[in-house]
């Protein structure tokens, strides 16, 4: 029996930048959830003349950490989702995370979840931005 084709085929040029913007809003999400994670950490910090909610010099210096750690991955997020669908992204996520301090393989996790995530029911641009990610990843672990 001889392989028919039907017309079925890998995502088109349309299916590929709907997946880029898809993906750009749902990271974008993710940051704006880190900020503000970020906002509420720092708040919990004593100002410089007030005892504030955390006396303990280390939980301050801790909580301080993480608020920084958070605002920082919210920037990259933010970066990440300007240059989704650039050809040259793997090479300028990978400069974005060493100046911000961290591995390229940081990001995985988000991309991923965003590739999950997207805010959108079209099939076609599910299916490209998991690709994607995918060929993001691997450029990025590579």
């Amino acid at each position: 029996m001889q392989d028919e084709d039907f017309g079925f085929g890998a995502p088109g040029l349309a299916d590929q930048a709907n997946a880029a913007a898809a993906l750009s809003v749902a990271l974008q999400a993710q940051a704006a959830t880190l900020a503000q994670a970020a906002a509420g950490l720092r708040a919990c910090l004593p100002g410089p003349t007030d005892a504030g909610p955390i006396s303990d010099v280390r939980r301050a210096r801790g909580v301080a950490q993480a608020a920084s750690d958070a605002a920082i991955r919210a920037a990259l997020l933010l970066e990440t989702a300007e240059c989704i669908s650039g050809s040259d992204a793997a090479q300028h996520l990978r400069r974005a995370a060493e100046r911000a301090g961290l591995p390229a393989a940081a990001l995985l996790p988000a991309l991923r979840a965003a590739a999950l995530a997207l805010p959108t029911d079209d099939g076609a641009a599910r299916i490209a931005a998991s690709i994607m990610v995918e060929e993001l990843a691997a450029a990025l672990a590579g």
